[in-house]
This record gives C-alpha cells, sequence and structure tokens, in this order.
C-alpha cells in the first residue's frame, strides 16, 4: 500500500489487481490525478486485504475499484458492503466492477450486474443515454458514443439505475442475441452508500474516448460520500 498524497478533503482508495489483461495500474493512473485535482487525497492499494481495515474504509468517501476475477474472503466481502453500506461510494469500469469475485453472489448483489460474455471480442458498436435519464448529472450533455471494444453482456439486477444501454447485432453462435439491449452504464444505492458502473474500459483507449473519459469522472464524482 502506498503512502496517501494529495490534497486534503474528500479521501479515495485505489483498490486494484486481478487479472492483468486490464491493466490495473495502467487504467487507474489515468484517473488518479483527476481525483487529486478535485480534491481527493488518493491512497493506493494492491491488496484486499484494504477491506479488512474498518478504519480506513470508514474515512474513506470513495472506493476505486479495478479488479477483474480473483477471489475475495468472506471477511474482506463483508468489510466492503459494510462501508458502502454506511455511505463510501464504490466505482469502476470494466471487468475491474463488473468481472470480479464472479463466486460471491453477495458482491454481485451490491454491485448489480454481472459479465457474463463479449461475443465476438472487439466489435463496433455504440452506447445510447437513456432519454429519461439525460439530465442525470453523470450522463448529461451526452447522447451517445461509439466505441470498437468488448461489448459485455450482462445479467443484470432490475432494480439497478440504467443510464446508458448497449444493443447488440445478432452473432453466429447466438443469433438470438440480435437486438437484444443490455445496461451499459448504471448506478445502484447500497444501503446509504452510491455504485457506479461503466461496461466500457477493456483497453487504455477506451478509456481515452471523451465521452467515457467525462462519464467515469463523473460517475467517480457523484459515487462519493
Amino acid at each position: 500500500m502506498t503512502t496517501p498524497e494529495g490534497a486534503s478533503g474528500r479521501r479515495a482508495l485505489v483498490v486494484r489487481g486481478g487479472w492483468d489483461g486490464h491493466v490495473p495500474v495502467e487504467s487507474t493512473d489515468r484517473f488518479i490525478p483527476f481525483l487529486r485535482e478535485s480534491g481527493f487525497t488518493v491512497e493506493v492499494s494492491e491488496t484486499l486485504d484494504s477491506y479488512l481495515d474498518a478504519d480506513l474504509l470508514a474515512a474513506t468517501d470513495l472506493i476505486l475499484q479495478i479488479w477483474t476475477m480473483g477471489e475475495i474472503t468472506v471477511e474482506q466481502r463483508k468489510g466492503l458492503d459494510a462501508a458502502v453500506r454506511a455511505g463510501t461510494g464504490l466505482a469502476g469500469w470494466h471487468g475491474g466492477i463488473a468481472d470480479a469475485f464472479r463466486a460471491d453472489l453477495e458482491y454481485n448483489f451490491m454491485v448489480g450486474g454481472q459479465f457474463i460474455c463479449h461475443p465476438g471480442g472487439f466489435v463496433d458498436y455504440d452506447v445510447e443515454v437513456v432519454p429519461d435519464r439525460s439530465d442525470h448529472p453523470i450522463v448529461k450533455g451526452i447522447d451517445r458514443f461509439s466505441v470498437n471494444t468488448e461489448q459485455y453482456f450482462i445479467h443484470a439486477d432490475p432494480g439497478i439505475d440504467t443510464l446508458a444501454t448497449t444493443t447488440f447485432a445478432p452473432h453466429p453462435d447466438y443469433p438470438w442475441i440480435g437486438g437484444v439491449t443490455m445496461p451499459a452504464i448504471w448506478t445502484k444505492p447500497w444501503g446509504a452508500g452510491r455504485v457506479f458502473v461503466c461496461t466500457v474500459g477493456h483497453k487504455l483507449d477506451d478509456l481515452d474516448t471523451p465521452e467515457v473519459r467525462t462519464i467515469i469522472e463523473r460517475g467517480l464524482l457523484w459515487a462519493s460520500r
């Protein structure tokens, strides 16, 4: 764990690791400067044992988690769960939050959606803001954007607040998914805490897409205590 740096004020904990195909270090490093510029003291952890430190979590306003797959112990997950229920925000993108700890059902319940498949690998697709959520501060002023990356097919909690969706084209192996519309960006309350998820973000240039960058930055601030 590194020493906290940045301005006084709100406190962010960046928890990163797991499968390195999602470049957890490089991807979170893209947003740490933004958090510091936004007045957060930032602490970086490369161990899930941070979720065992109740004092640390109680003093944390935002957890940015990018930890793909892997396993979380019951004690670690309970620590994270308790922190978010008490008001600490939880945010992340792509597999770092929506394909983490597949075997832990309680974690999946908290996050509100779990990765199932990305048919076709990297494909061209659009992300469209839900019209009646267009005034939400995370997506305001953005109608749609296009990317070439993994398109996440997920199992979603019907109770999430879906801010943007993506629609699948037919795939030779799964022709029946043609026309299926899937949440791509959502939020969810968890006790007193807020959860923010963006399913776009497999590779670094995804995160450099202006609309994706803006949405994630806004989502981090929105989720914070």
